[in-house]
């Protein structure tokens, strides 16, 4: 059961995590009356289908089978995969994000004495910054410095959220494709199954028209046999032959429709699975490109590679202005100095955010920006751990506990599979 005690200590630890961000509880709640919890309405296929909701559904699976046995107990054991894979990608962001949170609320924190000193550093850096802005020609577009904050901020990945940005918007169309795909599939089975199951019923039924018609022609011969004094031997042997084609007929028909649909039961239980599995798909992508948009404040990849190639011309130009103002240069140090003696993570970053330090307003936008951030990850944890994880582990559990015979083969299974696909999730 080496599959369970991963999960639940992988598990048990993002909630420790979360435990120890309880004293932002407060953060949390004005941030979603703010801004919103970060979240979007569920997304629908055709039909009205949920995509974002998947199901385990044994109807057309018999669990007595090995083969579908196999692949069931394979699929849920790929979601379990999927989702742990997911919280471990997602841990590292989170904790950046935690990171940024708890450097403002030590600069916060401050007493008054160091406070003013972190203040008065800053609104050196933020008089210079302000004087060199009046001394340039007018008519220069340079990128606002709250835009150049953010991307500043970002720096270090923002060529790689360019990257995931493009392929997170191809991915989701062909998920999309996919599923509409899938969707389309689904009702031709459904259809084609009614269709089966109507040509059995009708071969019943004709077997019941068939076999009252030969009672009747019987009937009839036997009447005119010893009635009538006929010969009718002719006619039984006409009636016997085409009695035996006509049931010959049948039940070539019956078998050739009962064993389609039974291969349909088959295929519709893979198609389910296949399902769920791009359904979980589609929502991780559709939740990462969200967030990606959230993160990064555009609306497509197209246009944080357009801000990202203005970030650099404005990244340049400020390098060669820097290099002029010395002065400029002594007091940002002078200020790194003062936020690594107050144990900040990141200093880098709180030089082109004096404002913030100056303006308590500007602090809390920072803040519920990262909360909102933070929101939007957890929400995703939660999704993986206790929807997709979760679930699944609930489904193999009920099947050891519901098909008790099987549970040894299933427990198996679990084994060589955690050994083989999940030895280095936790």
């Amino acid at each position: 059961m080496g599959l369970w005690n991963k999960l639940k200590k992988r598990i048990s630890r993002v909630s420790d995590d979360w435990d120890d961000w309880d004293d932002w509880s407060e953060w949390d709640k004005e941030a979603e009356e703010d801004y919103g919890d970060g979240d979007e309405s569920d997304a629908l296929g055709p039909g009205g289908r949920d995509w974002g909701r998947f199901v385990y559904s044994r109807e057309h699976v018999d669990i007595h089978d090995h083969k579908q046995r196999h692949d069931y107990v394979v699929g849920c054991l790929e979601q379990i995969a999927d989702a742990t894979r997911e919280l471990d990608n997602l841990e590292y962001e989170y904790n950046m994000v935690t990171s940024y949170l708890h450097d403002i609320e030590e600069i916060e924190a401050l007493p008054k004495k160091e406070k003013e000193d972190l203040e008065t550093a800053a609104a050196r850096v933020n008089a210079i910054r302000k004087e060199r802005e009046r001394a340039e020609i007018k008519g220069t577009a340079h990128m606002p410095d709250a835009k150049f904050a953010q991307l500043m901020m970002l720096d270090s990945d923002v060529e790689a959220g360019i990257k995931k940005l493009n392929e997170a918007e191809d991915y989701q169309r062909k998920i999309k494709a996919d599923l509409k795909h899938l969707d389309n599939e689904r009702s031709a089975f459904k259809y084609r199954r009614s269709e089966l199951i109507g040509d059995m019923e009708d071969c019943q039924a004709m077997g019941i028209v068939c076999t009252v018609a030969v009672a009747v022609c019987i009937l009839a011969l036997l009447v005119m046999q010893y009635v009538f004094e006929l010969n009718t031997s002719l006619g039984y042997v006409l009636a016997a032959g085409g009695a035996a084609f006509f049931y010959i007929f049948l039940f070539l028909k019956y078998r050739d429709a009962s064993s389609e649909f039974k291969r349909l039961k088959a295929e519709t239980n893979k198609l389910i699975l296949l399902q769920n599995k791009v359904k979980i798909r589609y929502v991780n992508n559709t939740n990462l490109l969200s967030y990606l948009c959230l993160k990064y404040k555009v609306d497509s990849a197209k246009e944080l590679g357009k801000l990202w190639k203005q970030f650099n011309e404005e990244k340049e130009r400020r390098a060669a202005d820097r290099k002029a103002q010395i002065e400029l240069d002594l007091y940002e140090n002078e200020l790194m100095h003062i936020l690594r003696r107050y144990q900040i993570a990141d200093t880098a970053i709180w030089l082109n955010q004096t404002d913030a330090i100056l303006d308590h307003k500007e602090m809390v936008e920072i803040r519920h920006s990262l909360i909102v951030r933070r929101q939007s990850l957890r929400k995703r944890m939660d999704y993986n751990k206790e929807i997709v994880a979760a679930n699944a582990v609930r489904e193999v559990r009920d099947l050891v506990e519901s098909y008790p015979k099987y549970s040894s083969e299933i427990l198996a299974l679990v084994n060589e599979y955690d050994a083989r696909e999940m030895s280095g999730i936790v």
